[in-house]
């Protein structure tokens, strides 16, 4: 992959074909980095499509990727209000910059819910992608409940341990992600793996965006 510098946003881009008939988009940390790669082999073996891959870094996780400020849930930190400012930075400098006939985007755990989110308010994404959600979100549900998703098709995906977590809001996630999958009017995927939340983060992600992407 090669790295480069967006507006003072580190950016890591897998791109095969100048004009690729999907971009796929995702917010990564550190961890996801890690995963790329193997996520990009997967991909590539279970897809016939041509697509670039653009990753972009988040820096503060908690603040850049919320919909809106909430109390820690787990830890000391709360909850930002920066998806906003996130989803205009996709927008405004990494849709214009790569070129595809469709746009995805798609992210894990936080990054997920950050997706959702931003296929609310957006139709520039043909696919979302929200692979271990997080749906247990202070009132989450209440807004996907009176919001209209803009995406063609969703793919949501969650371990089957995770509705098993001792913290009892994010052990909500479970029956939030199957009301998420009941909401939605649009081509639509939950698929179940096996694991609590962090197992085969890359895997999952790599599932999630090359059905996205068929």
């Amino acid at each position: 992959m090669k790295q480069i510098e967006i507006a003072e946003r580190q950016v890591w881009v897998h791109q095969t074909t100048e004009r690729p008939e999907w971009i796929i988009i995702q917010p990564v940390d550190e961890h996801d980095l890690q995963g790329l790669d193997e996520e990009i082999s997967w991909i590539s073996s279970h897809s016939t499509v041509s697509y670039s891959l653009v990753a972009f870094r988040i820096n503060d996780w908690n603040s850049e990727l919320s919909p809106w400020k909430a109390p820690a849930v787990f830890g000391r930190e709360d909850f930002g209000d920066g998806a906003a400012k996130t989803l205009c930075y996709i927008l405004d400098e990494l849709v214009p910059r790569f070129k595809g006939n469709r746009y995805c985007l798609g992210g894990y755990s936080l990054a997920g819910l950050f997706t959702l989110w931003s296929g609310y308010q957006t139709d520039v994404f043909s696919s979302i992608v929200g692979v271990s959600p997080s749906v247990w979100f202070p009132q989450w549900i209440e807004f996907a409940e009176s919001h209209q998703m803009k995406a063609n098709r969703v793919y949501l995906s969650l371990g089957d341990k995770e509705p098993k977590a001792k913290n009892p809001v994010m052990a909500r996630v479970g029956e939030c992600v199957q009301r998420m999958h009941e909401l939605l009017d649009c081509e639509k995927f939950l698929e179940w793996n096996e694991g609590n939340h962090f197992k085969d983060n890359a895997l999952r992600t790599a599932k999630g965006f090359a059905w996205a992407i068929q």
